[in-house]
């Protein structure tokens, strides 16, 4: 062979090689196509077998009714913290407890005090745990985070929640308590007759517009610990955080509510079918706006933001925003300004044993 190729023509040995790459360069593209079509099949199998077991799964009567009863067993608290357009969001659970078959139930404490009494805490969870008859049920109220497993409950309920930028939630409730808002327009509120601003208030060293008032979106994450609210407590922080992470299943901000309604109609469906489209066209039962709200000024924001209490509050805000953004990013996509919800992007594949 070795002589052949010195006996060829210059052309003829580079004709040779060209055809050689070429041939290879096929021969690669056609181990590609098998290695993908191996592929495919593998998954049409691996669907197929999943059929099956699913198929197994629903001839199975008892096991069907226990994944009923899962469902129908779910409660969801919504520990709504005050002048986060918490009103806005429950009444689209109210606008939708018909239509998806579930009870919404509000958790009216006296003077609206967050923290329960022991023996209240008590009743509470016995009520989540035991009222069958308010089940699948939607727990809503200013109430401070509760551990149910201190209860020794084995089965917890879903907690959810938003927050707000802490000096916009403030200033919203402060203009709340002397104006109200056009959900109940008649009703008197607590410092009605009050004309003072939010920026005089602030200048004037005021107690409502005090930097210790912004310290509450921690509290109510924290819990009923005693030192979860003492104002300015870096283990109350601390607590509030690890309970944003580990015992809720999604919060969401004020300022990206529809994003957080999306989310929720994607993963807790039993609840929350059609709760986008109800947002997004509804007839706006569920908007609330604070009357007679004045932005407050740059220096009246600058002066807040040097207090400590504002900037664990809003450290706190920060942390939870990035969380929301975070789980956000990997269940939407955004294409031409509009979110929309990813598709099923995993399967089950190499099941084993081999079914029959």
């Amino acid at each position: 062979m070795g002589l052949l190729r010195i006996m060829m023509p210059p052309k003829l040995q580079l004709l040779a090689v060209v055809a050689f790459a070429v041939a290879m360069v096929f021969l690669e593209n056609q181990i590609q196509k098998l290695e993908e079509s191996r592929s495919k099949l593998e998954r049409a199998i691996a669907r197929h077998e999943v059929r099956e077991i699913e198929q197994r799964h629903t001839m199975d009567g008892p096991r069907q009714d226990a994944a009923l009863d899962e469902e129908e067993d779910m409660v969801i608290i919504y520990n709504r913290v005050p002048k986060t357009a918490s009103t806005s969001f429950t009444n689209i659970a109210y606008d939708l407890c018909a239509k998806n078959k579930y009870h919404v139930l509000h958790i009216n404490t006296t003077k609206n005090n967050p923290v329960m009494s022991l023996q209240d805490q008590v009743r509470f969870v016995k009520n989540i745990t035991s009222w069958k008859e308010m089940k699948p049920g939607f727990y809503h109220g200013h109430v401070s985070y509760l551990d149910f497993a201190k209860f020794g409950v084995k089965k917890k309920p879903i907690y959810i929640n938003v927050i707000r930028d802490p000096i916009e939630r403030l200033v919203s409730y402060y203009y709340f308590l002397r104006f109200g808002d056009d959900y109940r327009p008649g009703l008197r509120r607590r410092k009605q007759g009050d004309k003072k601003t939010f920026d005089e208030c602030v200048a004037e060293g005021g107690s409502d517009c005090a930097p210790e008032k912004l310290w509450l979106q921690i509290p109510f994450f924290c819990g009923h610990s005693s030192e979860c609210w003492n104002v300015g407590s870096r283990w109350a922080m601390d607590q509030a955080k690890y309970n944003l992470i580990n015992e809720y299943f999604l919060v969401g901000v004020t300022e990206e509510l529809e994003d957080f309604i999306m989310l929720l109609e994607a993963a807790l469906p039993r609840f929350f079918r059609g709760a986008t489209e109800l947002y997004r066209t509804g007839k706006k039962s569920h908007l609330r706006k604070t009357t007679e709200k004045k932005l407050p000024t740059k220096q009246t924001i600058a002066k807040l933001q040097q207090s400590d209490i504002w900037k664990m509050e809003n450290e706190f805000y920060e942390f939870a925003l990035e969380q929301f953004q975070f789980i956000r990013a990997h269940a939407v996509r955004e294409k031409d300004g509009d979110l929309y919800i990813l598709a099923q992007n995993f399967f089950y594949e190499k099941i084993y044993p081999k079914s029959n």
